[in-house]
């Protein structure tokens, strides 16, 4: 059953404009099990309007994330959201013959999602026609961003040690990476089992990105301390920004959804930063004459109780 709503923003930085939303809108998937279910989200007014298209962490589904996915399209983003085969909304079991095959599907269905633009543009009342499509970032949280990080050209190596199809999709032009998983020299015997592709090499990732981490992010994966997740900015070139949050879990103070029971560390002003920060910096990264990110740099380095601290290369 399609849906189409608009919703007022509750978000007031920036001049926030009214958000207009359809989901799901069903792209056919042969070979996938399952037609892939998409949620967009737009500004209801303005043109030549940038995409972002969201992945979402394990389990989560185009119904989540709405923290980030409300503000960005109520600041002029058209926002894409697709549910993975790993969403629990969708019931794949463990033992499923796909299953060892999610993180690929999870790729192409980012890349079906630009395949199908004009679908989606057309899925919400009055959209046609102003979505910009030189304009396009990806963005995820967790699982997410590891299926992001190999379309701005990460790439998995393989029992040998041997980087991977090159699976970078050139029409994606940056990334937000969100608490994204490092090297896999040092996973959990469990997650060396069940998690091969969780070996990535970041020596390819060249595209801008911005890499979020929380100093707090201890994971069950890897034998490593919360410095795990800042290996995709260390070890990639490029242009590259990393945001550390103090105090920070892997749910980064709430960004999966408002009041999330998933949320470990919940910080609405935390929320707030990066809400802040990503918008500046796609906004910077995809329209070459904003001058947000300076200002929002500046900020964060002027704030006498910041709430992270920010470098880039």
């Amino acid at each position: 059953m399609s849906d189409s709503i608009t919703a007022p923003t509750r978000l007031t930085a920036d001049a926030p404009v009214t958000v207009t939303s359809a989901r799901p809108v069903v792209l056919p998937a042969p070979g996938r099990g399952a037609d892939l279910q998409v949620a967009v989200s737009a500004p209801a007014t303005g043109s030549d309007l940038p995409v972002v298209v969201f992945s979402h962490g394990f389990g989560m589904s185009m119904k989540d994330y709405a923290p980030l996915a409300d503000f960005w399209a109520a600041r002029g983003f058209v926002v894409l959201q697709p549910t993975h085969l790993d969403s629990r909304t969708l019931g794949v079991p463990a033992d499923d013959p796909r299953t060892p095959r999610i993180w690929r599907f999870r790729i192409e269905d980012v890349t079906r999602v630009l395949d199908s633009l004009d679908v989606l543009e057309a899925a919400v009342p009055g959209l046609g026609g102003r979505l910009d499509r030189s304009r396009i970032a990806a963005a995820g949280h967790s699982w997410g961003a590891q299926t992001v990080s190999t379309l701005l050209g990460a790439r998995v190596l393989d029992a040998d040690g041997v980087p991977g199809e090159d699976m970078s999709d050139p029409r994606v032009k940056a990334g937000v990476l969100l608490a994204l998983t490092g090297l896999g020299d040092d996973l959990t015997p469990f997650a060396e089992e069940n998690f091969p592709f969780m070996k990535p090499s970041f020596d390819t990732m060249t595209a801008p990105a911005l890499i979020v981490a929380g100093d707090h992010d201890q994971s069950a994966l890897s034998t490593r301390g919360p410095d795990w997740f800042t290996d995709p900015y260390t070890y990639s070139p490029g242009e590259k920004s990393l945001l550390t949050l103090f105090g920070a879990e892997h749910s980064l103070g709430g960004i999966n959804g408002y009041g999330a029971t998933a949320t470990t560390d919940e910080n609405p002003a935390r929320v707030a930063l990066i809400q802040r920060l990503s918008t500046a910096f796609l906004r910077s990264a995809l329209c070459t004459e904003d001058t947000g990110w300076k200002a929002a740099v500046a900020a964060l380095a002027a704030d006498p109780s910041p709430l992270g601290k920010l470098q880039s290369k």
